[in-house]
């Protein structure tokens, strides 16, 4: 017992550095992908939009998934940093790149259209499997 509280508190302090780093990594990612797109999914989710809900919550997906494989690979915090940081620009990429290919997607959104609601969030998690693979290589 005297050997797990020992490596327990050995470990907690690490455990907490990397996980605090990743939360804020999330954070940051969430209020970018707020600012950089053109639809206020926050706004639009307290009005009761579907379609803002599930390409929000994707992008939240999309970005932990992808900070969970930099934070299991880590070694230290500045691997987290900067994988985490390829990870978010991939997300905030993954909604302009679906706007090229569907036309006026911050209107679709907007209008609560499902259809382009789904294809956006299963570009960004499919985005950030690969990426969390690519980063966890």
């Amino acid at each position: 017992m005297e050997g797990v509280l020992q490596t327990l508190f050995l470990g907690l302090p690490v455990f907490l550095g990397h996980f605090g780093v990743a939360l804020l990594m999330l954070g940051i990612g969430v209020v970018l992908y707020l600012l950089i797109t053109p639809v206020n999914e926050y706004r639009l989710i307290k009005e009761g939009n579907t379609s803002a809900a599930l390409t929000l919550g994707a992008a939240m997906l999309g970005i932990s998934i992808s900070l969970g494989a930099a934070l299991a690979g880590s070694v230290n915090l500045w691997d987290i940093v900067i994988w985490g940081s390829v990870a978010i620009l991939l997300q905030l990429a993954v909604f302009f790149l679906v706007d090229r290919v569907l036309s006026d997607l911050a209107h679709r959104i907007r209008a609560d259209e499902m259809s382009a609601a789904l294809i956006l969030a299963s570009t960004k998690l499919s985005i950030a499997l690969l990426n969390a693979a690519a980063i966890g290589y």
